[in-house]
């Protein structure tokens, strides 16, 4: 076998064990259902604090599922809410609901990048990474706050419309959860997602923190997962847009 042959053999086995272990990641986290109650500590570039809470209800998983998340605190942002449609082959689809306005409306993808309502957590943020919607490149192994992890890169593929051109993950390989992941817009490293304080919640290790870095904006949300259940029975007349303007 020529040089070149082994080394695209080489690159081929690379990206198969890399897709591997996001496959058995996302294979390990698995639920029929998932529902918490978010406490999110918003602190500014100026290190002013702010607090906001929510609950997030989800039907499905990864790729086929839908989820809504209301907001119930402060008083200000109480009701706002988002339902988010996943999808295996394309973006969500997302609709977010307004009392003030009493009327939803449409995230086009182009707002997707945005801030979802004073956090540092983007509207795309907020949607389920599905392994088949991504290619991947495994670019070795790093020790992230104490923890080994593999590295790999993910390239959204051409029907996966997204704001970033590709992000880099740091899973544990203890227990095959995330410990960090870095979006980059082409060479900007723009947001950094920190997993911390990872529990075995009902046979599935869970992050329970997640603290989200706005680089361009020098801030971040930390969110904490209170009363986090799996498998709770749920509707699939509560993922609808009759659903999203009602409490719940």
């Amino acid at each position: 076998m020529s040089k070149a042959a082994t080394l695209l053999l080489a690159a081929s086995l690379f990206a198969q064990d890399a897709r591997q272990i996001v496959e058995e990641a996302q294979r390990r986290s698995r639920a029929d259902s998932e529902r918490y109650e978010g406490t999110l500590e918003v602190i500014d570039a100026r290190g002013r604090k702010s607090l906001k809470r929510w609950v997030y209800r989800r039907l499905g998983s990864h790729g086929n599922s839908k989820a809504i998340i209301r907001f119930t605190e402060p008083a200000e942002v109480r009701g706002v809410a988002l339902l988010i449609l996943n999808h295996p082959e394309r973006a969500s689809d997302q609709w977010m609901w307004t009392p003030a306005t009493q009327r939803e409306r449409r995230i086009a993808l182009q707002d997707r990048s945005t801030r979802f309502f004073g956090t540092d957590f983007s509207f795309e943020d907020l949607e389920e990474r599905d392994v088949n919607q991504y290619d991947y490149r495994l670019l070795g192994e790093e020790t992230i706050e104490g923890a080994a992890c593999w590295k790999i890169e993910s390239r959204p593929r051409k029907t996966r419309a997204s704001q970033y051109t590709h992000s880099i993950l740091w899973i544990r390989k203890e227990n095959y959860t995330f410990a960090r992941i870095e979006n980059y817009v082409r060479e900007e490293l723009v947001r950094r997602a920190n997993y911390r304080e990872v529990h075995n919640v009902q046979r599935i290790w869970t992050p329970r923190l997640i603290e989200m870095q706005d680089l361009r904006r020098n801030s971040r949300t930390i969110l904490r997962l209170e009363k986090l259940e799996y498998n709770v029975p749920m509707k699939e007349s509560d993922f609808t847009l009759q659903a999203l303007r009602r409490e719940f």
